[in-house]
Parts: C-alpha cells; structure tokens; sequence
C-alpha cells in the first residue's frame, strides 16, 4: 500500500474527493478534528451518506474519534456497529487506524 492519506470532510462536496484519495492509496484516515459538526449529529444524514459511499464503492476508511460517547449514544453505537466492518471503521487513536490500514 502507497503511503496512507489523509483528508478534511466539511461538506457533502468534500466526500466525493475523499473516496478517490482512498481508492487511489488503498485507505483513508480522517480525524475527528477534520469532520464537520453535522458528522456527529446523525439527524442530518451526513455521516450515513459519507459511510455508505465508502461502503458502495469498497473503500477503506478510518474515522479516528478520541471518546465516541463524548458524541452521544446514538453515535457511539454507530461506532459500535462497525467496531469489525470490512471497509469503514473507528478507532480511538490514528496509530491503530494506520495499523488496520496496513493490514496489522
């Protein structure tokens, strides 16, 4: 795998570039400091439209969040639900989603 990117979603503009980088180096990192609001406020579709392009098209990513529960109970079930999902997971530190993306 080439070196791992990383990328700024702060809009539904933003995914579509984001999922090329990933296909293109075989993964893709973004942090919870580089998402937008509406990410964690599952309300609004946001973070269900992000995920499911990267699901749709087989594209890893690893969403790295410090502390799920600080987002809320729904939210921290969503990260719960996809603690062994093939293409989209969350970790609690960018080493572990470096790891899983290098196949560690």
């Amino acid at each position: 795998m080439s070196a791992l990117q990383t990328a700024v979603i702060r809009s539904a503009a933003d995914i579509s570039p984001a999922l090329g980088l990933s296909l293109r180096h075989g993964g893709l990192i973004v942090t919870e400091a580089n998402l937008c609001p509406d990410f964690f406020n599952l309300r609004t579709g946001f973070a269900g439209e992000m995920l499911q392009k990267f699901v749709n098209y087989r594209a890893k990513l690893a969403i790295v969040v410090a502390d799920p529960q600080a987002h809320g109970e729904r939210f921290a079930e969503l990260v719960y639900e996809h603690q062994a999902h093939p293409q989209v997971r969350f970790f609690t530190s960018e080493a572990d989603a470096r790891s899983w993306l290098d196949g560690d």
